[in-house]
């Protein structure tokens, strides 16, 4: 079996159409269409159906994508592993991290990092969620930070390690008597206009999971892929933001409570994993123990905040 008749294969049937699997290989459109014939005739089986204008796998075709995966990663985990023997503490890493946990984490990690290894490259790709673990399964990254509730515990191709976790927060205008002590119980955000991130956040679909357990139907004033955005109009008083402890708040002036359903926070673990399948460097290795290291000196980012006494919140009042 050719391997580029594989690689072709494995691109036709992630991103479904022969043009853009073309962009991606670096080839022509009718050579690659030459060489999913070749595999077909190779294996005798039909791999695609056409569609309108996307091509889906057949049943055997999607039989065989897994097997075909397997095979490139193995090509390609050979080949890293000679070029860490060459290399020794001496190359590049690729690392995919949302963008909440560049700029409150790695903004800080990175120079920690390149004093120990100068000589290691580290790349930084924006990723999240689903995006990150198909990312390390294609091989473009070699280490991915993603919150513990989107890796499956039964899946055998990714191992971890542990960062931490990431608390659910509300966020207002300090003249806001959100609540007295610096937790709040999710049923209680019932009269708030509220400020979320996107469904496409892990963290959203968290909050989304609590309210259904809590009956709670909010009141959506925003929905944004930018959290900054939620925090500004929350400073200037049109609701209550609901962020994760990992955002950094350091330029907004905001009362913070922690968001609980039945007195227990609203938690999730956080993680930067690895393909298992494929061979990890020294370096790859040390970065994650620091990273570790230094995500357990510097977590929470944004804490929870005193309570006000009663004197401010007059005060507060007055300037409302």
């Amino acid at each position: 079996m050719d391997l580029r008749h594989a690689r072709t294969f494995v691109a036709v049937a992630e991103l479904g159409t022969v043009s853009k699997a073309a962009l991606r290989l670096h080839i022509a459109q009718p050579a690659l269409s030459r060489q999913i014939t070749a595999l077909e005739q190779e294996f005798g089986l039909k791999l695609f159906d056409r569609v309108g204008r996307r091509l889906v796998l057949t049943g055997e075709g999607e039989q065989l994508l897994d097997d075909c995966r397997g095979l490139l990663n193995f090509v390609s985990a050979i080949g890293e592993r000679a070029q860490l023997l060459q290399r020794g503490d001496t190359g590049v890493l690729k690392v995919g991290a949302s963008p909440q946990h560049i700029e409150s984490v790695l903004s800080t990690f990175l120079h920690l990092y390149a004093r120990r290894y100068p000589n290691v490259q580290v790349k930084l790709i924006e990723a999240a969620g689903l995006d990150t673990m198909k990312m390390l399964e294609r091989g473009e990254i070699h280490l991915g930070q993603n919150l513990a509730d989107i890796v499956d515990p039964d899946d055998e191709r990714f191992d971890s390690l542990s960062l931490q976790h990431v608390d659910l927060l509300a966020a207002c205008q300090p003249s806001v008597t959100l609540s007295s002590t610096r937790t709040i119980e999710i049923g209680k955000l019932a009269p708030y206009p509220l400020l979320l991130l996107d469904p496409s956040f892990v963290v959203r679909k968290s909050f989304d999971a609590a309210c259904r357990l809590a009956n709670l139907k909010p009141n959506i004033l925003l929905e944004s892929h930018t959290p900054h955005t939620l925090l500004a109009l929350a400073e200037a008083g049109h609701g209550v933001a609901i962020i994760p402890s990992q955002l950094r708040i350091r330029y907004h002036k905001l009362r913070i409570v922690g968001v609980t359903y039945r007195g227990k926070p609203l938690r999730q673990g956080m993680l930067i994993l690895w393909d298992k399948r494929r061979p990890r460097s020294g370096y790859a290795t040390a970065y994650c123990e620091m990273l570790a290291k230094h995500v357990r000196e510097i977590f929470p980012i944004t804490r929870p905040s005193d309570p006000p006494t009663e004197a401010k919140r007059v005060v507060l009042r007055k300037d409302r």
